[in-house]
Order: structure tokens, then C-alpha cells, then sequence
């Protein structure tokens, strides 16, 4: 399998981040690790391995990048204000830093699409619905969509923006956004089984929302075997991949 290593400076951060490419072209896919995770996560836990027939085949081109969790949504002991302000520097490093090399590097023109796993769900959800003009895809595994316990209960208008439960139930249904969502394959997932029980309920949660304006995604429940766990993702992954990608 091509893997490829950066390390560059981010201007909206400042400082040096880093992030791995998987694969050699193909649809290119955001790849959000889980809470305080790092980029090479999803290799180290066999994730990549399990999707290796995409990525050497040449049909994906995946992106592994670096969060700052332990700076924001798991700083609870942290000033909230502060806290969010430091993701949105981070969200605005990925939309306007990261997206454009992943151009440059896939050099397809394809649009990406994003995924995670556990609090890389909710990251990847949020970038999904904040911008459907820029990721046309979206996997979301066992992730939760709104900042209520990220934050403490703080709600302020950089929390709301980055909070998909809560700026979705607002949004007008002749809102623009709609339609890119509908025109895209979006999965948002999450077992009944061992961890999963906030997950869940705050899944239930945003799929009551996502009827209420018509938005299409598709959110799967699977069994109360199915545990907040890598297993569970690996096997999840495989069964939606080919449906985001059309096949």
C-alpha cells in the first residue's frame, strides 16, 4: 500500500500538523481519527488493511489527519469559549488547508468525501453538513452530533455552528444545503450493543431531524451485539463504502 507522510505549518493554527496519504488515486476521503486519535490511527488499528482492495486498487485515496481534541472537546476542564474557538481554528485548518492539498496531492478533481469513528463521527458529520459544497460523502460510525456534554452545556454562536443537531433542527427546509445533501450519499451508523447507549440516543436524536427537512441520509442501526469498537467499524465500513461510492 503508497503511503505518504506530511508534515507542514498551518497558518490557521499555528503550527506544524501532520497527516498521511493511503493510495496512489481515486476518490479522495477525509479520514477523521477518534477522541484525542492521531493520524496514523486507522493503520495502527488495521483499518486501512481492511479496506486495502479499495485504496491499492486505485478506487480511494484516503487522508489521515491530526486532531487537537485534547485541546478542545476533551479539554472539559478547559474555559469553553476558548475551547471552541481553538476547534474552529482547527475546523477552518481542514476546510481551508487541508481540502485544497488534497486536491493537489489526488489530483483527480474529485470531490472528497469524509468519515470517522467515535468522536471522528461527529467531527466528520459536522464537516458533512456545515459544508456539502466541498465533501459530497459521508461514513459517520458510532458518533454523537451535538456539543451539549463536549462543552458542558455552553452555547454560544461558535458552539451552534459546529453543533449539526442543533443548527439542522434550525435550518429552514428551502434552505440551499438541503439539496447538496440529497445530492450526495451520506451513512451515519452506530451499534445497540456495549458504549453505544448516549451514541445512540443522540443518533435517534438527529434522525428524527434529518426526516423532519427531508434530508436523505441514511442512518442504520445495527444490533445489540454490535459494540463501540473497532471490529464493529471494520465490518461497517466494508458494508457502506460501496454504497457512498455508488457501486
Amino acid at each position: 500500500m503508497d503511503r505518504t507522510y506530511f508534515q507542514e505549518y498551518s497558518r490557521n493554527l499555528g503550527r506544524e500538523m501532520e497527516f498521511m496519504a493511503y493510495g496512489w488515486g481515486g476518490k479522495p476521503v477525509l479520514v477523521i481519527p477518534s477522541q484525542n486519535g492521531r493520524y496514523y490511527d486507522w493503520d495502527s488499528f488495521q483499518m486501512m488493511d481492511n479496506i486495502a482492495d479499495y485504496i491499492d486498487g486505485g478506487k480511494i485515496q484516503l487522508f489521515a489527519v491530526d486532531t487537537i481534541d485534547a485541546e478542545t472537546v476533551s479539554d472539559k476542564g478547559g474555559n469553553p469559549y476558548d475551547r471552541v474557538r481553538t476547534h474552529e481554528a482547527w475546523y477552518r485548518y481542514v476546510v481551508e488547508e487541508i481540502v485544497p492539498r488534497i486536491y493537489e496531492i489526488n489530483g483527480t478533481g474529485l470531490s472528497p468525501m469524509v468519515t470517522g469513528v467515535s468522536m471522528g463521527a461527529y467531527h466528520a458529520g459536522n464537516f458533512f453538513f456545515r459544508r456539502p459544497d466541498i465533501f459530497d460523502g459521508l461514513i459517520a460510525l458510532s458518533g454523537l452530533y451535538d456539543c451539549q456534554d463536549m462543552y458542558g452545556g455552553y452555547m454560544d454562536e461558535v458552539v451552534y455552528s459546529n453543533s449539526p443537531l442543533d443548527f439542522l433542527a434550525n435550518m429552514p427546509e428551502d434552505h440551499p444545503w438541503i439539496s447538496l445533501y440529497n445530492r450526495a450519499r451520506s451513512v451515519i451508523c452506530v451499534g445497540q450493543g456495549a458504549w453505544e447507549d448516549e451514541l445512540l440516543a443522540g443518533t435517534r436524536r438527529l434522525d428524527a431531524v434529518l426526516k423532519s427537512k427531508g434530508i436523505h441520509t441514511w442512518v442504520d442501526y445495527w444490533g445489540y451485539d454490535v459494540n463501540h469498537d473497532w471490529p464493529w467499524w471494520k465490518k461497517q465500513m466494508r458494508y457502506f463504502l460501496p454504497y457512498v461510492l455508488g457501486e
